[in-house]
């Protein structure tokens, strides 16, 4: 039986991905200013950190918290832009801490308490749901607010100080259901471990249909370039000119044919290149519904849940 890892390097993995995750996140975000991406990734590794070994519920709970921590990061950003655009640069961050903060304090308040509910195994639970929901309706309500009232067009010092009271209330409303938000973030822990048990039983169908469709792809793409190549003029439309392909371009558009996307910057100008191109739209259907089914030959031939 193979052993499983230790404690102190299950914490250090889980670290390691969501610090590379809210690393992406921060990369993301920088065009609001690389001081508000450095802090924003600061505050959110010490918060993850911290809360990881106040829960140590494994790489899951980790994930989830990261998970949560980045929709924050982009709802903070979308919602201060448009409603405090003149407010100060400093009160930004500090705006961003506040329900972090807030949180975290609580977490470590009411330790005990929550360790319990965090170190539960127990499937996800809905009756937890009502809970969260009361603590997301006042939230989503201090945001609606901010979107419809016209703080936008007030000074900029009434800006900061109507960004740092909408936060405020935030992260007031954070503490109080600190309950619920872990319980949920232990439910999406449980999820994800549940998904990643099915995952494991459709990688034999799921290495197949990504096999066939490379080679497919990989086939189809050099058919192209070798018909190009052999022609006496231009076969494809490339950027509304026509135009030779390279075999990167050729690849390109038969992965875009084969998933039928249908990007458009490449278009077949022969009757020929036309069939060809239907044909492999054939196929690619064939292929959806040979992993279609293989899926669900799969399910019904997993092992069931545990």
């Amino acid at each position: 039986m193979k052993a499983r890892p230790s404690p102190h390097r299950m914490v250090l993995l889980a670290t390691g991905m969501t610090l590379a995750f809210m690393l992406l996140v921060a990369m993301g975000v920088s065009d609001q200013g690389w001081a508000f991406a450095a802090v924003a990734l600061v505050i959110a590794s010490l918060a993850l950190g911290g809360l990881h070994f106040v829960f140590p519920h494994g790489l899951l709970f980790a994930l989830g918290l990261a998970n949560g921590l980045a929709i924050y990061v982009c709802l903070f950003v979308v919602i201060a832009r448009a409603s405090f655009p003149e407010a100060a640069e400093w009160s930004r961050s500090v705006a961003f801490l506040l329900p972090v903060l807030s949180f975290v304090l609580a977490c470590v308040a009411r330790r005990r308490a929550l360790t319990a509910a965090a170190s539960s195994e127990m499937g996800a639970d809905l009756k937890h749901l009502p809970r969260f929901v009361r603590w997301m309706i006042p939230t989503a309500l201090v945001g609606a607010v901010s979107l419809s009232l016209p703080v936008n067009r007030v000074d900029p010092e009434w800006q900061t100080l109507a960004l740092l009271f909408a936060m405020g209330l935030i992260a007031a409303i954070t503490a109080a259901s600190v309950g619920p938000i872990v319980r949920l973030l232990v439910d999406i822990a449980v999820i994800m471990r549940q998904v990643g048990d099915r995952v494991m039983v459709l990688a034999v169908p799921i290495a197949t249909y990504v096999s066939l469709f490379a080679l497919l792809a990989v086939a189809f793409g050099c058919l192209y370039r070798i018909a190009d190549g052999f022609s006496s003029g231009p076969i494809f439309v490339l950027m509304g000119q026509p135009g030779r392909l390279s075999f990167s371009d050729a690849l390109h558009f038969s992965i875009v044919t084969l998933s039928t996307v249908g990007y458009g910057d490449i278009q077949p100008a022969d009757d020929g290149i036309r069939i060809l191109t239907a044909i492999q739209m054939i196929l690619g259907q064939l292929l959806l519904l040979f992993g279609f089914a293989e899926i669900m030959r799969s399910h019904g031939t997993g092992r069931p849940d545990q």
